[in-house]
């Protein structure tokens, strides 16, 4: 069976997974860092606890908490239902049950919002969309994105892809990207068009194995600079 979303789902990850998707390093921790698309996860949380310098950027933070915390209620279901159909898509070892899954991201999601309204006023969490982002040129020292480009290419166009990645170079002297898979853990069609196309244009980009795997292949990361 196949796991379709028709739109993007609020699914909240960790700083403790960010580390390990990213191959971030405690030098990498104390960069100036932009997480785009990081919607509900609590990275920003808990590096801004770490002392870290962190501004999230997604289009869901134009909602209140109670809001986020809405769409998290009504998406859960569908997201834990469509894995629990798919389980021959994942590796079961560190995550063992869809139970405990469910645990972790709730949990991670549970920090975000305890920390959203705060972190709103300190313009940690700021509104904004790929493939326009409201920040200066080479703001910020090193951009994540995780689980958006790539994962929703049956969302999102090859276009939308292009120009996101050169919109995450602009504002970034290094964009880090993960995972390379669509949603069924296949390797996105897209992948080689845009490795390709950066490089005719003479980007460094590396795919770069990663210490994480919880989609089946989905243990690589596309870094580009």
């Amino acid at each position: 069976m196949a796991i379709r979303y028709y739109n993007i789902k609020p699914w909240g990850r960790s700083l403790k997974e960010y580390v390990r998707m990213f191959n971030l390093t405690p030098d990498d921790l104390e960069r100036k860092i932009l997480g785009c698309g990081d919607g509900s996860a609590s990275f920003n949380a808990e590096l801004t606890e770490q002392g870290g310098n962190i501004t999230s950027v997604d289009p869901v933070y134009i909602f209140s908490a109670d809001q986020i915390r809405q769409r998290i209620d009504k998406t859960y279901n569908d997201i834990i239902d469509q894995t629990q159909k798919n389980q021959d898509k994942f590796i079961w070892q560190e995550i063992g049950s869809i139970e405990e899954l469910g645990r972790i991201r709730m949990s991670a999601m549970e920090k975000f919002l305890k920390d959203f309204a705060g972190g709103v006023m300190q313009n940690r969490y700021m509104p904004g969309e790929l493939p326009f982002l409201p920040f200066s040129d080479k703001e910020f020292d090193l951009a994540l994105c995780s689980h958006l480009l790539f994962l929703y290419t049956e969302n999102l166009s090859l276009e939308f892809h292009l120009k996101s990645i050169e919109e995450l170079c602009r504002v970034s002297n290094e964009v880090r990207i993960f995972p390379l898979l669509d949603a069924n853990a296949d390797r996105s069609p897209y992948a080689e068009p845009i490795i390709d196309y950066l490089r005719a244009r003479n980007r460094n980009v590396k795919e770069i194995k990663v210490a994480y795997e919880f989609q089946k292949g989905g243990n690589t990361m596309l870094r580009i600079c």
